[in-house]
């Protein structure tokens, strides 16, 4: 039987050789970590967010001979989830990763503005990928009650005030989910700092799902292996 990775590794629960797509105009490898602060009805990674432990570990020593393996042709390293800022120790991992000398991008909802402050500040991601899920009243039904309306713009509020200040390490970005219409959209980029648009993600049905839950809205899941 092997044995579980200790730490923030044992966090990591998906692995992506390759990805043209996820980090505009860059072709990186993708880690994903468990555990999400939001229950979204709509979540493309249900099984990472909310039991992680449904999925095996990937092995930290095999993840990092491919990164180190590869860095030549590698323009970034995208570190996903669930969501990566509620992980205990995620400073440590993009710590370990940062020696490879790659840029990395992170992906968030951007309800702890807190640690998007302090990974910047200590440069240990290059840009921050961020979910506004809609207008700010839609926030609970679009969260699974996980969020408040007040909740969710105070804490995008501050990383609007990041993004002005380092405006070259943030993007925005939402997906046409059902729940949401074309004024809804209008309303999210409204919220945006001066200069930066709104990227719109369209909605795309899952392959599969779990029992009771609606529909996701994105293809991509945690690959299972590594490839050497």
């Amino acid at each position: 039987m092997s044995k579980e990775p200790a730490g923030v590794w044992n966090y990591v629960r998906g692995f992506e050789n390759l990805s043209l797509c996820d980090w505009p105009g860059r072709s990186t490898c993708i880690i994903f970590l468990g555990g999400c602060n939001l229950h979204c009805p709509t979540c493309h990674n249900f099984e990472l967010a909310w039991d992680m432990n449904a999925l095996p570990p990937m092995d930290p020593v095999r993840i990092k001979a491919y990164i180190r393996d590869r860095a030549g042709w590698l323009d970034g390293i995208t570190v996903t989830g669930g969501e990566p800022t509620i992980v205990p120790g995620v400073a440590e991992l993009l710590f370990e990763i940062k020696k490879f000398g790659l840029p990395i991008k992170m992906d968030t909802n951007g309800m702890r503005p807190e640690v998007i402050k302090e990974l910047l500040e200590y440069k240990l991601v290059d840009a921050f990928a961020v979910d506004i899920k809609g207008p700010w009243y839609k926030y609970p039904s679009l969260t699974g009650n996980a969020v408040s309306e007040i909740a969710a713009q105070a804490n995008l509020a501050r990383i609007f005030e990041l993004a002005k200040a380092n405006p070259e390490a943030f993007y925005f970005r939402t997906t046409q989910v059902p729940d949401l219409t074309d004024k809804d959209l209008a309303i999210a980029q409204a919220y945006l700092p001066l200069g930066y648009e709104l990227t719109i993600q369209k909605f795309v049905p899952p392959r599969r799902k779990p029992e009771h839950a609606k529909p996701n809205h994105e293809e991509r899941r945690p690959a299972g292996n590594v490839v050497n």
